[in-house]
């Protein structure tokens, strides 16, 4: 629950900075003689809110590497490597997205990601202890999870979203301010002191908000890609996959900016699992089963 918090933490505190950006803009650019209306506070919003979710799309190839220390799988230099590779390009051509690029990372616990600014240029790692710990029609089923992320257009979905909450949450803090500025604390300037207190309250209020929004669908999208998986590998493998996930007991070792995309991640129990990427693993496999009757 540490890094949760810590993850959140982090999400706010660089929506925050934004924010203050913008909230000592305001100001200065009233002092300039420009006049910031609504419309302009929108443009500020969307520059800040959709920009930070495309920079980060467009780094998180490059990013999910340096975090992981995963390596690209150029040549083959093994009999496990070239099956990797042909079991991905395989899937990727019966789900039409382009070749992703396949990597292995060092890691003792079982997992894997996919992540990427588009279906034709994306990233699909394993974990070495994935490799070992997994048989190969499992480790099928598994990058045919993570191919389906892929094809689902998941990365971009995730972002599009980010950008267009953090869009809300900057421009109705703004407006909210002004409100409770004027309401609450009778300020006659067009920036008061309540007018900054209440914005940085409420970008924490509704940056909370907008978390739990993108984490409720980001629990969604993984039903969606266990289907596809289900699809690409076959549905008993992809039971199988999630029942041999489920027996490991090692807490998911991914970095935070890769774990919303990764097959497994930390659950948790009531007000907690709002906060969570992913579903409880019974839960999947639950839906996997009853989708087979």
């Amino acid at each position: 629950m540490q890094r949760v918090f810590l993850f959140l933490a982090t999400n706010l505190a660089v929506l925050v900075v934004l924010g203050i950006v913008m909230t000592l803009l305001e100001p200065w650019l009233v002092a300039q003689g420009i006049d910031v209306n609504n419309a302009a506070i929108l443009l500020f919003a969307l520059i800040f809110g959709m920009g930070g979710a495309f920079v980060s799309l467009l780094l998180s190839k490059r990013m999910a590497l340096m975090s992981t220390r995963a390596r690209i799988i150029n040549q083959p230099s093994n009999q496990t490597e070239r099956w990797l590779v042909d079991t991905v390009s395989r899937q990727a051509r019966e789900s039409g997205i382009g070749m992703p690029d396949v990597a292995i990372y060092d890691s003792p616990e079982p997992n894997a990601f996919a992540t990427g600014a588009s279906r034709n240029n994306a990233l699909v790692a394993v974990s070495t202890g994935l490799l070992r710990g997994m048989r190969p029609n499992e480790v099928e089923a598994v990058l045919g999870h993570e191919v389906a992320h892929v094809a689902n257009g998941d990365m971009i979905t995730l972002s599009l979203l980010q950008g267009v909450l953090n869009t809300f949450v900057l421009l109705l803090s703004r407006v909210l301010g002004q409100i409770i500025d004027r309401a609450v604390f009778r300020s006659e300037r067009a920036y008061g002191p309540g007018y900054f207190i209440s914005v940085i309250v409420l970008q924490i209020v509704l940056g909370v908000l907008a978390s739990m929004i993108v984490m409720a669908f980001s629990r969604w999208r993984e039903f969606r890609a266990d289907a596809g998986g289900a699809r690409l590998a076959g549905r008993s493998n992809m039971i199988a996959a999630l029942e041999r996930l489920k027996r490991s007991n090692q807490p998911s070792q991914l970095p935070e900016s890769v774990e919303a995309f990764g097959i497994r991640g930390r659950v948790g129990s009531g007000l907690r699992r709002l906060l969570m990427s992913h579903p409880p693993l019974d839960e999947r496999i639950r839906a996997l089963s009853e989708g087979a009757r």
